[in-house]
């Protein structure tokens, strides 16, 4: 059984000595209060003489801060160790087909500047690659971050997505992108380290490293964009797959006599639940008007924000259609959350806050009639707590993660 509070183990044999530290790190930052190294020992399992061995290069690194000292009985007061926020940032951009976010985060995972703009032409990767560099030197200049303190820039994008060449292949929402190289190219251009990874495995490191309780221990991070997706945390590691694109869940059946999907199958969760299959059954039913005429990613968004605001306003058939997604949505929930047995499932993504009120209302008393372990325990439902940003936040957390957090991988690196 892992540690509540979600705090790693170290280990004293040889060789160790990034995964120490970043186990170390994780320890302080995930401490409002502060630790002292006597308190580290016992929250790590490191011996006394690794703590102070790797306490004293995080101070040197200026990665952490002596802030203080506290008493807690007799005895010499304990020194507290907390993160230094401006010892290092991280830069994050989210692609979506119809806006691109872009954030710089300090070593907190707390947002120092922030920025959105319209996606250019999403089939066109030089315009979209273009478009990300000049908002990234923007937003560096406007944050007043000086350049040479961020270590990194995380990219979130639609999957599937080659990892270990960071090349994004022909994902379904990105008409046009047949391997294109966006790692390098955007390191060439940026000057930056890059990484690149799916936005919905993004948005699972985002709720790990911001959302407090919600990113502690085992979760599904249901992630609605665009598409549908789901970022998967066990026992506090992400789970990428073999490839990489683990949270592929579109194909899941949600309603055997609902519309066709791409894959022949009736009722897919991406054929019945995604914006632009509600804007399309709304149409359908006359609950919005049949234009017809134009199906992209940002023709979509703002139908979409139109059958919400009916629905918002009274608008039976609007809400009808709506909550008929919050059903079969739930459906999906239980398999995923039986699958992987798992402590809580997260919602957000850029078009979460739209379907809050219907999934919240009606999704974990479904969930609680669905799920094979009702009887043992009630898996939570709740809303993202790293904000609307998700994905650009997650994408900036991808580089402190890799930077500085522990992972199984980095102790099979060291070992």
């Amino acid at each position: 059984m892992g540690d509540p509070t979600g705090t790693r183990r170290g280990t004293n044999l040889p060789r160790m000595g990034d995964f120490n530290q970043s186990v170390v790190f994780d320890a302080i930052r995930r401490s409002s209060d502060g630790r002292s190294r006597v308190e580290l020992v016992a929250a790590t399992g490191l011996s006394a003489q690794t703590i102070s061995n790797v306490v004293r290069r995080l101070l040197d690194g200026d990665l952490v801060v002596e802030a203080g000292k506290a008493s807690s009985g007799p005895g010499k007061p304990r020194t507290l160790l907390r993160l230094n926020p401006a010892g290092a940032y991280a830069a994050g951009v989210h692609i979506d087909p119809a806006v691109m976010t872009f954030v710089v985060l300090d070593l907190e995972g707390s947002v120092v500047a922030h920025a959105r703009r319209r996606t250019p032409i999403a089939n066109d990767p030089r315009l979209v690659m273009s478009s990300i560099q000049d908002g990234l030197d923007r937003l560096i200049a406007d944050s007043g971050v000086l350049r040479e303190k961020v270590v990194g820039l995380g990219v979130a994008a639609p999957g599937p997505i080659d990892v270990e060449r960071g090349t994004i292949v022909d994902p379904p929402h990105l008409l046009g992108w047949h391997r294109v190289p966006l790692r390098d190219a955007l390191a060439e251009s940026t000057g930056l380290p890059v990484l690149v990874d799916k936005d919905v495995t993004a948005a699972a490191v985002a709720e790990m490293w911001t959302g407090g309780a919600n990113g502690v221990g085992s979760f599904v991070f249901f992630y609605l964009g665009t598409g549908i997706g789901a970022g998967l945390v066990l026992d506090d590691e992400v789970v990428r797959g073999a490839s990489g694109n683990a949270g592929e869940i579109g194909h899941i059946v949600v309603d055997p006599g609902g519309a066709v999907c791409s894959c022949g199958l009736h009722g897919c969760i991406a054929a019945t639940c995604t914006p632009q299959a509600l804007v399309t059954e709304a149409e359908r039913l006359g609950v919005l008007a049949d234009t017809r005429l134009r199906s992209g990613a940002h023709d979509v968004d703002v139908r979409f924000t139109a059958l919400c605001d009916l629905a918002a306003a009274g608008d039976a058939g609007a809400r009808q259609i709506l909550e008929r997604s919050s059903a079969r949505t739930a459906k999906a929930v239980a398999v995923l959350a039986d699958l992987l047995d798992v402590d809580r499932v997260v919602f957000g993504g850029p078009f979460w806050q739209r379907f809050r009120p219907y999934h919240l209302e009606r999704i974990p008393a479904l969930l609680d009639e669905l799920s094979v372990t009702r009887s043992i325990r009630r898996v939570q439902v709740v809303g993202t707590s790293a904000g609307e940003d998700v994905g650009a936040v997650g994408a900036a957390c991808l580089v402190l993660e890799r930077t500085l957090g522990p992972s199984a991988a980095r102790l099979m690196l060291d070992a």
